[in-house]
């Protein structure tokens, strides 16, 4: 029996105890007809196979083995939860659930072994991809396809530093072209990046992503300059992704009908107090997280905030740049968890900093808790309050500020500890996800009824995965993981929450 239909097997058991969040007054057709609900996934947290059939190493692959200090429990992606060898049953469970589409991402490094054209187009790197895009249209849901998930070619990282130079911007638009041609006849949702905020501020600020860089005496990373990479890095990304966008705008759009968009994280914040002070601490909060990638693609240009404050630090957009970057969007993804305070402080002239801002001279202190009391009730990771309201309050600040773009909530979800120690049994019980997910669509629909131009909601994760530096120590997925049992796939009963939500 497939690993899917035996966890199948646990639905008729689970399901009752997941109703009782679901009515007839809450549940799809509370959402515009058109509307998409999926979940998500990323290649590195979930292929594995990192060296089978011609694929290159990515910078991740090369990170986690050199310096596995850096992840938590130690592990690599290497084997992940082997999505490369059991997708056709992972689609099925998927589909079981009643959900209209998956968002996945492409490894570069699959592709396009070396990272560039010149080194060859790897094949079965396509194949599976083909794969895998037949297989979810085969059982009538949409692939959603991000290009970049953080998985820099480490071909391209040796030969010029990956997305520390400008050259990065013509083998990314050469690496997106080739995916444009070869699955764009059946894809009809592109995202170019995800989360540079993250990859820029983890990888060339904090050193605990890959590459894994930081200011040289701050221990524990590759010399850097985290005064000025995480910008220069982030500088680059926003016009490969320009370029990427008109190459698909001005080759493919009109005949593959299809749209293009960026993912940006962001928290929602709140002033930590109601002085003018911690009300201007906010707006930097916003500008330094969301506004860093937004204002460029709607007003062309960086916050004023951060071109006061981060100074020549910041790189400057070419009138030619600041024009291909603006409106190259047909939608913009939104990746939320959580929400936290935001307070001025007094300027410091630290360039490390471990309250996860990209830059502490934003002279902001960001927080969870305030007195001693957290926003909301706290996950697995810390960095992770619950917080619903945040959804929505950020939805009506997009609409106001960015004139209401088409927005896709690209992940939205919520941790808990991988527990060796707990049952499985017990362990599919996740209550707190559940009511995390009904508050965030609650408040999200709130949004949209107050006239916020949402499209779409992808739940974070479809699976327990590899989650970056936290390693198998925590857990987000719909779909439990027995890492003690052949990685056999069992569905929690978030899962069967929305199956029953989105029941048609």
């Amino acid at each position: 029996m497939a690993q899917s239909a035996r966890a199948l097997l646990l639905f008729p058991l689970l399901l009752l105890a997941a109703s009782s969040l679901t009515s007839a007054a809450f549940n799809r057709s509370s959402f515009p007809p058109d509307f998409i609900f999926g979940a998500g996934s990323a290649a590195y947290q979930y292929e594995g196979a990192w060296n089978l059939d011609g694929k290159g190493p990515s910078i991740w692959d090369t990170f986690t083995h050199t310096q596995p200090w850096k992840i938590l429990d130690g592990k690599t992606g290497d084997v992940a939860i082997d999505f490369y060898h059991r997708y056709k049953d992972d689609v099925k469970l998927l589909k079981s659930l009643n959900m209209d589409a998956f968002r996945f991402s492409i490894s570069w490094a699959r592709i396009l072994p070396t990272g560039s054209l010149a080194g060859g187009i790897n094949k079965k790197g396509v194949e599976f991809y083909n794969n895998l895009i037949n297989e979810l249209l085969a059982h009538g849901m949409k692939p959603f396809i991000t290009l970049f998930h953080w998985d820099t070619p480490q071909g391209l990282e040796n030969k010029y530093g990956g997305f520390l130079s400008p050259n990065i911007v013509e083998d990314y638009r050469d690496f997106a072209d080739l995916c444009f041609k070869l699955f764009g006849d059946r894809v009809k949702h592109w995202v170019t990046f995800n989360e540079p905020y993250s990859f820029c501020s983890r990888a060339y600020a904090m050193g605990t992503f890959a590459p894994g860089r930081c200011s040289p005496w701050a221990g524990n990373c590759t010399a850097g300059d985290s005064g000025r990479e995480p910008y220069s890095a982030c500088h680059h990304l926003l016009l490969a992704h320009a370029t990427a966008v008109k190459v698909f705008k001005q080759k493919y759009q009109a005949q593959q009908k299809g749209s293009i968009g960026i993912t940006l994280v962001t928290n929602w914040f709140k002033p930590y107090t109601d002085s003018k002070a911690d009300l201007l601490a906010q707006q930097r909060s916003l500008d330094f997280m969301f506004g860093w990638f937004m204002d460029p693609l709607a007003f062309g240009n960086y916050p004023s905030t951060m071109r006061m404050i981060v100074g020549n630090r910041l790189p400057r957009f070419t009138k030619q740049e600041s024009e291909m970057v603006k409106g190259a969007f047909d939608f913009i993804g939104i990746n939320y968890y959580t929400t936290w305070y935001s307070q001025s402080v007094p300027p410091t002239n630290s360039l490390v900093n471990t309250s996860y801002t990209t830059d502490p001279q934003t002279n902001n202190s960001v927080t969870g808790v305030r007195l001693g009391k957290p926003i909301g009730p706290a996950a697995a990771s810390d960095w992770l309050f619950i917080y619903p309201p945040g959804i929505r309050n950020l939805m009506l600040y997009i609409k106001n500020k960015y004139n209401n773009p088409p927005i896709y909530i690209t992940e939205n979800g919520v941790d808990d500890n991988n527990d060796d120690k707990t049952p499985v049994k017990e362990a599919l019980n996740d209550n707190v996800r559940v009511l995390y997910f009904y508050d965030h669509l609650r408040y999200l629909l709130s949004a949209i009824k107050q006239g916020a131009n949402v499209k779409a909601y992808f739940a974070w994760s479809f699976l327990d995965d590899f989650e970056w530096d936290a390693g198998f120590t925590v857990r987000f997925g719909l779909g439990y993981i027995d890492y003690k049992d052949n990685l056999k796939r069992y569905p929690k009963k978030s899962a069967l929450w929305f199956r029953k939500f989105l029941k048609k």
